[in-house]
Formats: structure tokens, sequence, C-alpha cells
């Protein structure tokens, strides 16, 4: 609940607030749970305070000051937050929906489960007063932009996952789960970072959507087809949609492809089967007849991507 004192004091308006406020910096008010549905607080020093629950829908919160408020759980649907300073606020499950955030300062703001739907993000400012000035238009990258920017160790895995992951698909029946940790420990040793999927554990939900998002991460993927289950299911939803991600198939030499495979090999970026007698075998060929022709193709992909991005 709000400090009654404080509330009586902010009820005596913007101007007087302002003025209390500047006289006592030492000061973080509490208006947790306040209801102000379309009140007038254009540039009024809401910096520090506890909003929590507050409602401030349809509220003209123009200009205003709310660096390091908590705006959890709040309403503002509707409000009015043009170039209002968000310096550090956290909004946890707050209302945001058709609000106008536009030139609105967000450096170091903590928004987690915002509901947007309907509000104006124009030029969210996600740099300090000391820098040059970085806008973006969404709230909820606004925050990772920022730290991808400004933090090395996160560029370092953004480039690792860009640039370094290969994904690996296949059974884990005993027989095959030695192949696949093989290829995976091999792809180790030359600085890839190999993901490997296991179709055997049962899973609380569809896991092809989850497989489709780490194929999207990948450099490249490898899939090992000798007796598939759900490796054809997968296939189907990967290769279509990832013309920019090669495919790689493995297959031992006493199997045969499964029916319905040779749909797959008219999409360019499908690589030949490579065939493989057995582990040894795979691993001494894995970087003259693997990756060597794979690396070529991605760089060839490539290419045709930014022919494709030219074009009219």
């Amino acid at each position: 609940m709000a400090n009654q004192e404080q509330l009586d004091i902010f009820k005596q308006g913007v101007v007087f607030w302002n003025q209390w406020r500047e006289a006592h910096p030492e000061i973080c008010p509490d208006l947790s749970d306040i209801t102000l549905i379309g009140a007038s607080l254009t540039s009024a020093n809401l910096s520090d305070t506890d909003l929590w629950n507050a409602d401030l829908s349809r509220a003209t919160l123009n200009n205003a000051d709310l660096s390091n408020a908590n705006l959890s759980y709040a309403d503002l649907q509707g409000a009015d937050l043009s170039g209002a300073d968000l310096t550090r606020a956290v909004f946890v499950e707050t209302n945001l929906e058709r609000a106008n955030l536009t030139r609105c300062s967000v450096y170091g703001i903590s928004a987690w489960n915002v509901k947007l739907e309907g509000a104006t993000q124009d030029s969210l400012v996600i740099t300090p007063d000391d820098e040059p000035t970085i806008t973006v238009g969404n709230l909820k990258i606004a925050q990772f932009i920022y730290l991808l920017l400004n933090n090395k160790e996160i560029r370092d895995i953004i480039d690792t996952i860009t640039s370094k992951v290969v994904l690996i698909l296949g059974r884990f029946i005993p027989e095959r789960k030695a192949i696949l940790d093989a290829i995976r420990d091999e792809l180790h040793t030359r600085n890839y970072t190999p993901v490997l999927f296991d179709f055997e554990k049962p899973a609380s939900r569809d896991f092809t959507e989850t497989v489709s998002t780490l194929a999207h991460l990948a450099r490249f993927v490898i899939a090992d087809i000798t007796e598939p289950k759900s490796i054809p299911q997968e296939l189907s939803h990967i290769i279509p949609l990832l013309p920019s991600v090669p495919i790689v198939p493995l297959l031992q030499v006493s199997e045969r492809e499964y029916e319905m495979y040779e749909h797959f090999t008219t999409y360019p970026w499908v690589q030949p089967i490579y065939h493989y007698h057995d582990l040894d075998e795979l691993l001494h060929s894995m970087q003259d007849h693997v990756i060597e022709p794979t690396e070529q193709k991605v760089r060839e992909l490539a290419i045709e991507k930014a022919r494709r991005l030219k074009r009219p």
C-alpha cells in the first residue's frame, strides 16, 4: 500500500510534488497500488518510486522521470510515456498495451513478460547520457542489444552460436550413440560447438520446434540417417525452410536410405550422402569428405544469399 503522507503530497500536483522530491532526495516514495487513471503527470519526478501494481492507464507521463522506479504489475495501458526516462526501471508483468514509448530512455531496463500489444516503440534510447545515442524499436530486445554492444562475453557467445554450432541428429540407441558421440568429439577437436539432440528420450511436448530452432542457429547439420526413426520427420521440417544451412547426411554402407529420402536430394543445400563402413573410417575421413565439402557449401550459400538480398 502507498505511504499515506507521500500520497497526500502527491495529490497536490506535479509542481508541488517535484519541489518536495528536490527537498528530500533521500526518500524513495511508496506509491504502490495507487489509482491514477488518466492522470496528468507530465515531467513528474517519479524516480526511485515504488509504483508496484499502480493503475496508470491512460495517464500522461511524457517526459516524466521514472528512472529506477518499480513498475512491476502496473497497468499502463494507453499511457503516454513519450520522452520519459525509464533508465534502470523494473517492468515485470507490466501492461503497456497501446502505450506510447516514443523516445523513452531505456538504458539498464529490466523487462520481463511485459505486454506490448499495440504499443508505439519508436526510437528507444538504449545508451546512457554520456555515450553516443543508439536507438532501437523494440523494448523487449533493448536490454539485449545494449548487453551485446557492451559485453564481450555475450558477443563471443553470439559469435559462437552463429559461426561454430553444428547440430547432430541421429538415433540414440546404444549402437548408434557411439557413432554420434564420436562425431561430437571429433567436431570439438576442430573448434566447432556440436549440439547433440536425443530423439530417444520421452518429451513432454512435440520437439519439432526445438529441433527447428537449433537448426536455425547451426552453421550446418549432420544427420546420421542410418536406422532412422524420428529423423525423417525432423528433416522434413528443417530442409525446406533453411536454404542457408547445409545438411550433411551420413549412412552406414550396410544400410539403405529410407523411403522418401530421395525427395530431399533436389534441394541444393543438401549434400550428397556420405557412406561409411565403420566408425574408424568415418573419423579418418571427416575432414576431407564431410567438413571441407560442407564448409565450401557454407561459403557458396552465403554468396547466393548475398546476391538474393541485393536483387531489387
